[in-house]
């Protein structure tokens, strides 16, 4: 196998406002931007030519990757005018593949850090002869997600819409976001229009008899669609929890960039990225967060779970904890940000403005 459809268009409102001025798969995750991980693991799996599905902020991909060589790949780039959902994201890109109709094509979202052996999941697909082959990963809470319950062999049963009660959990086994189609299979899906391949072409395919197989592989897995989950995802590249060929560095406690600047009693622990121009102050305590290029963490200040956005600046003694601060914003001394907060792009908040405790 040597294509792969990387579905990149996305508008990422969920993270917000880390997406206000950045796509999703651009954000950077252990110092480089998400997608480098993604480009970097298919690599390694064997893949040398990559399709990038874009739509939010398209203009940003290609100025960064380029043609892909400096990866060793060979990159193109599709643009939708108008989001055309997952399905029709990827007959769009279908137009630049060299594949032959009986040849196996991978196809990824842009938005899941994860373990897969993607050469795996291409053996499972090309020794059952399957039309399309699943990644499957197993969750203990299910109920988020659409389940997609197999037989012994595999074959793929049925596609269930996000359970509502405990009967209707029939499998812990989710669609984890990772497929590969035999390439003739793509030409069949509409083009043109909105296609969602979970609610449309899957079960469609399974209704006219197609053979649908699903590979569990339970290796780490995480979708990186909320802040709390994409500042998880980063640390856990750096820790080496979450496998990566693209961490620019040894993994360990902490990651900081060539250019930024760290005080020397300053602590930095739990994976934690500090980005190019960025500064930790003297005393400041960042815990499994990412500091954004440019961003000042000035003294004292602790900071925990959180993703600081670039240039945006957190003030003396400042506690923050779970919290998204969006590029450029000013975070004043002595303000107390619990979990769930998020900070808007260039927003100011004064000296003492927010407390969730006396400020004796």
């Amino acid at each position: 196998m040597t294509e792969a459809i990387l579905l990149v268009g996305g508008r990422g409102t969920r993270l917000r406002p880390l997406t206000v001025h950045t796509p999703k798969p651009m954000v950077p995750a252990a110092g480089v931007p998400f997608l480098t991980h993604q480009l970097a693991r298919a690599k390694a799996a064997g893949v040398d030519h990559i399709v990038l599905a874009t739509s939010y902020l398209a203009e940003v991909f290609e100025p960064h990757f380029g043609d892909g060589s400096a990866l060793g790949l060979h990159l193109e780039y599709v643009t939708e005018e108008e989001p055309l959902g997952t399905g029709g994201a990827i007959r769009n890109a279908a137009s630049h593949l060299h594949s032959a109709p009986e040849d196996p094509v991978l196809v990824f979202n842009g938005d899941i850090l994860t373990g897969l052996d993607i050469r795996r999941l291409v053996h499972t697909h090309e020794t059952t002869g399957a039309d399309v082959s699943l990644h499957l990963t197993q969750v203990t809470d299910p109920r988020a997600y659409g389940l997609v319950p197999t037989d012994e062999t595999g074959k793929v049963l049925a596609f269930l819409e996000k359970p509502q009660t405990p009967e209707e959990i029939v499998t812990d086994q989710i669609n984890a976001g990772a497929y590969v189609f035999r390439r003739s299979v793509i030409d069949t899906i509409p083009a043109g229009r909105p296609v969602s391949v979970e609610r449309e072409t899957f079960p469609d395919l399974l209704a006219a008899g197609a053979h649908l197989q699903g590979m569990v592989d339970s290796t780490y897995w995480l979708d990186l669609g909320t802040p709390a989950a994409f500042v998880r995802g980063s640390a856990d590249l750096v820790l080496g929890r979450a496998p990566s060929p693209a961490v620019p560095g040894r993994c360990g406690d902490r990651l900081i960039l060539p250019t930024a600047r760290v005080a020397g009693d300053a602590k930095l622990t739990g994976g934690t990225v500090v980005g190019e121009g960025a500064f930790v102050g003297e005393g400041a305590r960042v815990s499994g967060s990412t500091v954004l290029a440019g961003a000042v963490v000035e003294p004292g200040a602790v900071i925990t779970d959180s993703l600081i956005g670039a240039r945006a600046r957190i003030g003396e003694r400042s506690i923050l904890t779970g919290t998204v601060v969006g590029d450029g914003a000013i975070i004043g001394a002595d303000n107390e940000l619990r979990t769930g907060v998020r900070v808007w792009c260039d927003a100011q908040i004064p000296t003492g403005a927010l407390r969730f405790s006396s400020d004796q």
